[in-house]
């Protein structure tokens, strides 16, 4: 089956609309990936996408028809009764009201969506950075997350005829949501490479360790719990004799990429210490593996390692080279950021001026190591 050349899916909505400053997520990432991959030359009309916009119907494949009907109205009045609040975990817990917080997130599953069904009917690659809200549940939002793309997406191309689809998550955080969705489903195997002990740490309010590397999910899930200081050279480890022999065993008509940049060292939310180089070589490692690929945005809050990591992303699945210095008209836009969120750093020059990290090899440690093997005997 002949693959079609990688499609990008973004919007103007991640624009328009903004989580606000004091939020995390209040910082340009998908425009910005957009406006820096067209500045270098790799996005045209030819292989963009305009994301269309999930309707509540199609959010009902997964969420509770009252859950999207809070969110509507949350967005519309801009308020939640405190009863809403609690039952939904809207306006609390890290999720904000904000004006466009039901658009947003249902076009980014309505790209999510777009990319299942053109998959479902060939080959494909899809790079659709707004989705990868990997934490949202049934009945109520969680980890900045209202509606879950990838639970919906998988879901999409498994109803169309697809026999089985591995997830992939390589956000600092736990795909937890994507792996709870499908337990009891043995057409999906998620594997989740993450921080030890950061959140989410329990669900359903027990002792428990999600995200384990004994947390098995039924049997489907696969987990790599890697800890702090975490560098390029224990991904590069990981893939190699976890991720991708688990990839060939699996043998799935599709693979879906999570590709979270919080994982990066220049990330102020987790203690992980990779370069976006070795994100890059990752996904460039599983893209030969199946001719249907959907690689998604995710966790990041830094906006100049966001925007330099998921562009990197777009060159990788496209084959272009990476330039040792940005082009003017790219250069230009990193620098007009302004970040201002309390975690927020003065920018080094490199943020502006390159694209690439600067490589952080290391030693492979014990504990790397011992998750590997823990998972392998699985």
């Amino acid at each position: 089956m002949r693959r079609a050349g990688p499609r990008f899916i973004a919007s103007e909505i991640y624009r328009s609309t903004t989580y606000g400053s004091s939020h995390p997520l209040g910082i340009p990432r998908v425009s910005l990936v957009t406006d820096l991959c067209r500045a270098l030359g790799w996005l045209d009309d030819a292989n963009f996408i305009d994301s269309p916009k999930a309707g509540k119907s199609e959010l009902s494949k997964f969420h509770t028809d009252a859950y999207i009907e809070a969110v509507f109205a949350a967005d519309r009045d801009r308020e939640a009764a405190p009863e809403t609040a609690r039952r939904h975990h809207i306006g609390v817990n890290g999720n904000p009201i904000f004006s466009g917080m039901f658009h947003r997130p249902a076009t980014a599953c309505g790209g999510g969506l777009f990319a299942a069904r053109r998959l479902a009917a060939g080959a494909g690659v899809f790079h659709s950075p707004g989705g990868g809200q990997h934490h949202g549940r049934p009945d109520r939002a969680s980890g900045f997350c209202y509606f879950n793309e990838p639970v919906l997406s998988i879901m999409e191309m498994l109803d169309l005829g697809l026999e089985r689809v591995f997830y992939l998550d390589l956000d600092a955080h736990h795909g937890d949501g994507v792996q709870d969705a499908f337990t009891d489903d043995e057409r999906v195997r998620t594997l989740s490479i993450h921080e030890a002990g950061r959140w989410p740490m329990r669900r359903d309010g027990k002792a428990t360790d999600p995200g384990g590397a004994a947390d098995r999910a039924g049997g489907g899930a696969r987990n790599l719990p890697v800890p702090e200081g975490f560098n390029d050279s224990e991904l590069e480890f990981l893939m190699e004799t976890v991720v991708l022999p688990s990839i060939d065993a699996f043998d799935p008509a599709a693979v879906y990429i999570q590709a979270g940049s919080d994982a990066l060292a220049d990330d102020p939310q987790s203690k992980l210490r990779l370069s976006n180089g070795a994100l890059w070589r990752a996904v460039a490692q599983v893209a030969p593996m199946t001719e249907r690929l959907l690689v998604a945005g995710g966790g990041g809050y830094n906006p100049y390692a966001v925007g330099r990591c998921w562009a990197g992303v777009w060159a990788a699945l496209n084959g272009y080279d990476i330039p040792d210095r940005l082009p003017d008209g790219a250069e230009a836009l990193l620098r007009e950021i302004v970040w201002q969120h309390r975690r927020g750093r003065e920018p080094f020059d490199h943020w502006m001026t390159t694209l690439e990290d600067r490589a952080n090899p290391g030693p492979v440690r014990d504990a790397v190591r011992d998750v590997a093997k823990e998972v392998l005997r699985s």
